[in-house]
């Protein structure tokens, strides 16, 4: 996944240097689905079908929205002005123990999925266990309170869907975190120094660092959110009613599929609980799983994984997480759905 980062000398400052393609990407994107959106007086755009994969589209975008500008703007406050140093002060020294609560921290400080890498990266490079360090980067996108008020606004009436979600997160997290401790091998990492804006630097103007944070993931996460929205939009409308029955008709088909489904749409975690909500016709763990599943594994992720620690890394690491969140999301959904 192309991040925009620069490769580092070892004693050189970190460097930041945003490529241009997510913001190119965020406008064209965000210009074509305006252009369906608006235009009127062409024929095909009067179809039925077209219609509703338009409103469809919007409703989930207009929806997501506000969520979506709520996180990054936490996410890049705590980049600018949260001490970079901690998580090595407040974690315990106890590996094991450390694990749950960095875990629990990634209820408290939002951030995107698509800071959570790098993030886990300088973690680990600040003396942190890696066990915690992946911990948080499983439970920070999936469990922060923008995320689960946002699964609030699109399951109303439903504090289950919010309980199951915080307990099948976190309880992936954690898991994946104690089982690095016990079968993780420090010759699977091989982590490269690829920097990207992770806390205050000295001298530099904390606000800027904070707007500069809060530019790059709002475009990045709302080009992904269009597209996210899009896809769904076409899902609802284009595959045909026949198709949606063979998988939601059968319980253990639908929790894979939407699982499958989740890691191909790269939706943000502040708009996949509107998506996941659009997908009326599958049970409520299969929905479940999609909006555990898609903040820990995702292509996006599984790119900037590979980039960060290697690829023995991350295909272990992205295989695992998926098995453990499936997993949980049934034992969850099944006991609170």
């Amino acid at each position: 996944m192309a991040e925009g980062v620069a490769v580092a000398s070892v004693g050189s400052p970190p460097v930041r240097r945003i490529r241009p393609w997510p913001l190119g990407a965020a406008l064209a994107i965000a210009a074509g689905a305006a252009l369906v959106f608006v235009i009127d007086g062409t024929q095909w755009l009067e179809q039925p079908a077209v219609q509703a994969w338009r409103t469809v589209c919007l409703a989930i975008t207009v929806q997501a929205l506000p969520f979506l500008l709520l996180g990054t703007a936490l996410s890049g406050a705590i980049n600018a002005f949260v001490p970079a140093d901690l998580f090595t002060r407040v974690l315990p020294e106890r590996a094991a123990l450390a694990v749950p609560v960095a875990g629990l921290a990634g209820a408290v400080l939002p951030g995107c999925e698509c800071a959570s890498v790098p993030v886990a990266n300088s973690l680990i490079r600040r003396g942190v266990t890696p066990a915690a360090a992946f911990a948080f980067l499983l439970s920070a996108p999936a469990v922060n309170p923008v995320v689960l008020t946002a699964t609030a606004v699109a399951f109303p009436g439903d504090p289950a869907m919010v309980a199951a979600r915080l307990l099948a997160s976190l309880a992936t997290a954690a898991v994946m975190g104690w089982l690095w401790l016990w079968l993780g091998k420090e010759e699977w990492l091989r982590p490269v120094l690829r920097h990207r804006h992770t806390g205050h630097e000295h001298g530099g103007s904390r606000w800027n660092e904070f707007r500069l944070g809060f530019q790059h993931d709002f475009l990045h996460a709302g080009g992904f959110l269009v597209l996210g929205a899009m896809a769904a939009a076409t899902f609802n409308v284009a595959v045909p009613r026949a198709v949606l029955d063979t998988f939601s008709g059968s319980p253990w088909l639908s929790v894979l599929f939407l699982a499958g489904l989740a890691v191909l749409l790269a939706v943000c975690s502040e708009a996949d609980a509107f998506v996941a909500a659009s997908l009326s016709g599958f049970a409520p763990t299969a929905r479940l799983a999609f909006m555990v599943v898609g903040p820990m594994v995702d292509l996006k992720l599984i790119a900037l994984q590979a980039g960060t620690f290697g690829r023995a890394f991350a295909w272990r690491f992205s295989t695992v997480t998926t098995v453990v969140a499936v997993a949980a999301s049934v034992l969850c959904g099944g006991a609170l759905l």
